[in-house]
């Protein structure tokens, strides 16, 4: 397939192997193919695919890799993820007021995140252009997904860190897979305006969502879901936003399988902030004439970023589907994640924001009662092992039981 970088500003096309992620003109890149290229591929293919036993059939990226990166040839870094289930729980449906309610768990990858999507593919690139050193800025969840698959392609990860404001569960991740972590005395933006100037000037090569190649892994998660339920799209696709690489990435792969002839309609697409850290939810409050980056501070780290730098991306997104931005505040978001890991399926706090939204869209009868509805969690709940511990000690009832050791005892907890 003949892919290719294009600027979504000037509309100028650049070889595929070209290392940027900005046109000269200042406009983001992205990959793109011929649309008649696209439909060319059925819906027939990636479904025979789910019974094969080939490593990268059985990848949830993969899988759908004429649409991907058809360039990868043997180069391609396989865990293999994206193999993620599709939950339905009734408790859930009735919380949330939403008679067709399905969760997408992203936190079921190899390094606990949605991020394995996207890191497979530009690492993959950046294995195939000899790339020695990879590099990201990370609230946490990037940093091991990057060290997990640095590792697996021979190369040395360089993780930037914010200080003091990344879990202990995923910086042990990314220190247990070998990377370097260089703590920076700052937030997120910070870090990530320190690496993208080490990069430019020292070639790394670095693979925040800035990368196109990260975007082109993560619309995977749509087609996938849009594969559970036999190409039948929902009418509601919910995803936490923080630096907006999923939102735009989301917009991308809908617009893509609708343009293909795969779904016959397309989802809208709600994108859910912390209230904390919201540059988007105001952004378009106001239309998206403008976005006005602020001080992040929300309980919700994954998605604590006050600057996100894929808004021009993510902004046609939400224009194309017809969707919206929403904000949600920490209360709301931890007690959607009570009711998640109460169901048995459990996520780290900024996967709660998309559980979080519908029940407030759905109290503002903007979501519908009977319309079907996907939300998104990113995370797994040991991410943030600290966050649930202290979200459950607020709750008397929850709070562990001290007992000496009789029965009697165990007989009064049982009643």
């Amino acid at each position: 397939m003949s892919e290719f970088l294009n600027c979504i500003a000037c509309k100028k096309k650049y070889d595929i192997d070209q290392v940027m992620i900005k046109c000269p003109c200042g406009g983001l890149v992205s990959i793109e193919r011929p649309t008649d290229e696209l439909k060319k591929l059925s819906i027939d293919l990636f479904d025979k695919r789910l019974a094969s036993k080939n490593k990268i059939d059985q990848s949830g990226v993969w899988r759908f890799r004429e649409a991907v990166f058809s360039g990868a040839g043997d180069n391609i870094m396989c865990m293999p993820e994206g193999r993620t289930n599709l939950y339905q729980r009734n408790q859930l449906s009735r919380w949330a007021d939403c008679n067709e309610l399905w969760i997408k768990h992203e936190g079921e990858n190899p390094s606990g995140s949605f991020k394995d999507r996207g890191m497979t593919v530009a690492v993959t690139q950046a294995k195939r252009l000899g790339k020695k050193y990879i590099a990201c800025a990370s609230t946490g969840n990037t940093s091991a997904s990057l060290a997990a698959y640095a590792s697996l392609a021979g190369a040395q990860a360089l993780v930037f860190i914010p200080q003091g404001k990344i879990s202990g569960s995923k910086l042990s991740q990314a220190l247990a897979y070998g990377a370097k972590c260089l703590s920076i005395a700052g937030d997120f933006d910070k870090a990530m305006s320190l690496v993208r100037e080490a990069c430019e000037q020292l070639g790394i090569y670095l693979v925040n969502s800035l990368n196109p190649f990260r975007i082109e892994g993560q619309k995977t998660i749509i087609w996938d879901i849009l594969q559970s339920l036999d190409w039948d799209a929902p009418d509601w696709i919910i995803t936490p936003a923080g630096n907006l690489g999923n939102t735009s990435a989301f917009g991308k792969a809908i617009k893509e399988a609708y343009e293909a002839g795969w779904i016959n309609k397309k989802p809208k697409l709600a994108a859910v902030q912390a209230k904390g850290a919201n540059p988007f939810y105001t952004s378009f409050q106001n239309n998206f004439e403008f976005i006005k980056p602020i001080q992040a501070k929300t309980v919700a780290s994954a998605i604590q970023i006050g600057n996100p730098v894929n808004f021009p991306k993510a902004r046609v997104s939400i224009h194309d589907t017809g969707g919206l931005v929403e904000e949600v505040s920490d209360a709301e978001i931890l007690h959607a994640k009570y009711e998640i890991d109460r169901n048995a399926i459990g996520c780290e706090p900024a996967s709660a924001c998309s559980l979080a939204g519908l029940k407030k869209l759905r109290a503002k009868n903007i979501i519908k009662r009977d319309e079907k509805v996907v939300c998104i969690l990113t995370g797994h709940l040991l991410k943030d092992p600290d966050t649930t511990a202290q979200n459950l000690e607020r709750n008397a009832y929850n709070s562990i039981i001290k007992i000496n050791g009789d029965i009697q005892e165990i007989e009064r907890v049982l009643s």
